[in-house]
């Protein structure tokens, strides 16, 4: 099925058997699944973290890289495991026929989003641009793959999927941005309004291409592409991150408004982020409802006894 086939209305198949069986309880053994997946795939995002982190004063390799994404697809083998274990299911959430181009069009939709926020900044004087300048990339390579891959995972097929098991699409729409946007406070520089865009212009608008697709291959291609443009395209400040190496430098002009500029937490928490993020997530969560997905798949019905 293409980005574009707007077929009849399907669902979306987010699991309906052995822990997510009907019956009773079933919204608390979602919600249980949900927590020790989280708890779990939280420790394995910290240690592929670790592991892209170079060296006081060293920058990224490709080895550092590779590492990052070995660990990264062993994070999805993992989960697609458990998965077939404890729901009886392939998740059709990674389905792998589609990853190639999923990601391609992730990544050029993250690297277009993020630039046009910028060219925003720029356009209205909040932000100052130099460069170029000879720098490496392979860093903030890192943060792209482990930001992509597992916070899309954690995000979208764990907090998402299993809210919207337990409480309906609605609620889990709401609840699983308000987690994204509050996470980002432990952040450098992190204020209630920036979590509060991170939330509305990053928590849903990633959510929406989960929704639309059912899979997480363009959600980790923008997360991916839009961290990586941000920090080392561009050198602005990652989610109140400063970025030690970078293509361009990025930061905001002396006497921009926070609130317009994002300040010191970065492009992210401005108004041009907030207007491009939440103008996209609005246009493909609309697209998704059309395509029937903001509902599961019906349940299998029940065998009759013979």
């Amino acid at each position: 099925m293409s980005l574009t086939d707007v077929s009849p209305p399907a669902g979306l198949d987010i699991g309906a058997e052995r822990f997510l069986h009907p019956g009773p309880l079933r919204w608390l053994r979602s919600l249980g699944w949900g927590a020790l997946l989280f708890v779990a795939f939280i420790f394995a995002y910290a240690l592929a973290s670790k592991v892209g982190e170079p060296a006081e004063g060293a920058s990224g390799t490709p080895l550092s890289v590779l590492y990052v994404a070995g660990l990264s697809a062993l994070g999805l083998a993992l989960y697609a495991g458990v998965v077939r274990l404890a729901e009886a299911r392939w998740p059709t959430e990674l389905g792998l026929r589609q990853a190639a181009p999923e990601l391609l069009t992730g990544l050029v939709v993250g690297t277009a989003m993020l630039s046009a926020v910028v060219a925003a900044l720029l356009l209205f004087g909040l932000y100052d641009i130099s460069g170029p300048r000879t720098s490496s990339p392979w860093t903030m390579v890192n943060v792209g793959v482990a930001s992509g891959f597992f916070e899309e995972l954690i995000f979208r097929a764990i907090v998402l999927r299993l809210l919207m098991r337990a409480f309906g699409i609605w609620p889990a729409l709401g609840l699983s941005a308000a987690l994204f946007g509050a996470l980002h406070l432990a952040n450098p520089n992190a204020t209630p309004v920036a979590a509060i865009a991170i939330a509305v212009e990053a928590g849903l608008m990633l959510a929406s291409f989960y929704l639309l697709t059912g899979r997480l291959w363009v959600s980790i291609g923008v997360h991916a592409a839009w961290n990586f443009t941000q920090g080392w395209i561009w050198g602005a400040r990652v989610s109140g991150i400063e970025v030690k190496e970078s293509l361009y430098l990025s930061a905001p002009r002396a006497g921009a408004p926070d609130w317009l500029s994002g300040g010191a937490f970065g492009p992210e928490a401005s108004v041009p982020a907030m207007v491009i993020g939440t103008g996209v997530a609005v246009v493909v969560l609309y697209w998704a409802w059309k395509r029937g997905n903001f509902k599961p798949l019906p349940d299998a019905p029940k065998a009759e006894a013979v």
